[in-house]
């Protein structure tokens, strides 16, 4: 898997972990446990964090392979010698 991929597939996890995280603090803060809501809070704001760290590395990495391939595709092709 190239790099590019595996920071997506980071992100998503993290996306995840989070949505799961944000729910259960929604659940604790209905019913008024504020300790356990700011808890799962903390731990979503962590893996959305994460996620978003992730998400730009694997922007990041992206954009260099696409401008390394239009670099490379902008080239003349070589001639062969024929000697």
């Amino acid at each position: 898997m190239s790099k590019t991929w595996e920071h997506y597939h980071h992100a998503a996890r993290h996306h995840e972990k989070a949505a799961y995280h944000f729910n259960e603090a929604a659940k604790y803060h209905q019913s008024e446990e504020d300790e356990k809501a700011a808890h799962h809070a903390y731990l979503a704001h962590g893996h959305s964090q994460h996620a978003v760290h992730h998400a730009a590395e694997a922007a990041m990495l992206h954009a260099e392979q696409c401008s390394h391939l239009a670099a490379s595709a902008s080239e003349p092709p070589q001639k062969k010698s024929v000697a």
